[in-house]
């Protein structure tokens, strides 16, 4: 029974508890709009929130444009809910280029975001109750998107000498409850890129797994930063790898769209049941409240499936703080892809840490927020010129704290 003072909440006792339970990310950036109100922008170096800096390709101007001088006859009206068949089909064929996995416009569903296909998919497939296992580090929101639709969640870490998942952790975590695990390579927040031996490792793994229990226990590869991968190398493409794989990302990191809310989903036609999984997801793409993808971007997209942003520009950030960061002392593993490192906090309480930083207006988010305390994050797609004069602060960080 709830309380009067309970009965009288404006809210749910359970948002409520949510809303306190979460994101440091945004708390954080708040913080640091009261730091730039006080001492300036170009004096607080704020590394919070993974917002690209960078602008979208001359591609998708050149196509706006285009669209803008030429508008086609009714292209701002409803379509299929699983979104334009055009739009869908280059789609498909990118993933097919990119893994050589015959795939077409039927396993497409086009999403208002990577998060609106995480919630569309776990909606499809989750009973009340179910697992969901997620890699620590993780990205917060998988905890609410599970509970969202009736499920709960199981962490697992990750290896922290590499972040690479570990599949003996794994399969020890797996039951017959186990529903879904979450993967997202490259990683937020640590940037690790996982290989396509681990990715073998896991697909394996989960075939013995499914054959003992009997069940389907679906991959959701959560790849916003698929195409921002450093050094020459790629992400390995996981339908390759994982039979009952589904691909969520958008166009927010690749394409530097994050507030066009554009993505999809795409499932591996080799999956159990795969045109039942799909008649689903159309569904809850619908019941959600979705209803479809915004019209205008995915006219848009479907012309720039080949484009991405400069990845040389992350590259470069990522090499400038890694080399300084490290010759400063401070542990981390050097990220293989994405706009994110994780180093080790030096003080054992990550917030303290945290605390302590924000006196040199630099502006992070603790490992706590990322069930992973002892750690730190740091989103580096930002200005350049953010990067460069944040590094005598990180050396009289390091110096207070006792690293230099």
């Amino acid at each position: 029974m709830f309380n009067i003072e309970e009965q009288t909440m404006s809210i749910s006792l359970k948002v409520r508890g949510a809303i306190e339970r979460s994101s440091w990310i945004r708390r954080m950036f708040e913080e640091g709009a009261a730091l730039i109100a006080e001492y300036g922008a170009e004096n607080v170096y704020d590394f919070t929130l993974g917002n690209p800096s960078v602008e979208p390709p001359a591609a998708f101007r050149r196509e706006l444009r285009r669209m803008a001088e030429k508008p086609d006859l009714g292209m701002h009206r409803y379509m299929n809910n699983a979104g334009y068949e055009e739009t869908r089909a280059s789609v498909a064929r990118h993933i097919e280029e990119t893994s050589g996995i015959p795939v077409n416009s039927k396993h497409i569903v086009m999403t208002c975001g990577a998060g609106g296909a995480l919630n569309v998919t776990l909606k499809t497939i989750l009973n009340p109750g179910e697992e969901v296992i997620i890699l620590t580090p993780f990205f917060v929101e998988y905890k609410f998107y599970a509970d969202n639709h009736g499920g709960t969640t199981k962490e697992v870490w990750t290896n922290p000498e590499t972040f690479q998942p570990d599949i003996a952790a794994i399969e020890a975590a797996i039951t017959h409850n186990t529903r879904a695990i979450i993967i997202n390579s490259p990683n937020n927040p640590t940037g690790a890129v996982y290989s396509a031996e681990t990715l073998t490792a896991l697909g394996r793994m989960l075939d013995r797994k499914q054959g003992e229990l009997g069940s389907t226990i679906y991959t959701i590869s959560d790849e916003p930063y698929a195409r921002l991968a450093f050094d020459g190398n790629s992400v390995p493409p996981v339908f390759r790898y994982i039979r009952n794989a589904v691909l969520v990302t958008s166009h927010s990191k690749d394409l530097a769209l994050p507030g066009e809310r554009i993505g999809y989903l795409a499932a591996n036609p080799s999956m159990d049941d795969v045109a039942l999984f799909m008649e689903g997801a159309v569904f809850c793409n619908r019941v959600l409240g979705f209803v479809n993808a915004p019209a205008l971007m995915q006219r848009l997209v479907a012309k720039l499936q080949s484009e991405s942003v400069d990845v040389t520009e992350y590259q470069e950030k990522r090499d400038i703080l890694y080399n300084h960061l490290t010759g400063l002392g401070f542990e981390v593993v050097k990220p293989g892809g994405g706009f994110y490192f994780f180093p080790k906090s030096p003080m054992d309480d990550d917030v303290e840490f945290v605390r302590q930083a924000q006196k040199h207006n630099i502006l992070l988010v603790p490992g706590s927020g990322f069930g992973a305390p002892g750690y730190f994050r740091i989103a580096y797609c930002v200005e350049m010129g953010i990067i460069e004069r944040s590094l005598p602060a990180w050396e009289k960080l390091a110096k207070d704290i006792g690293l230099a």
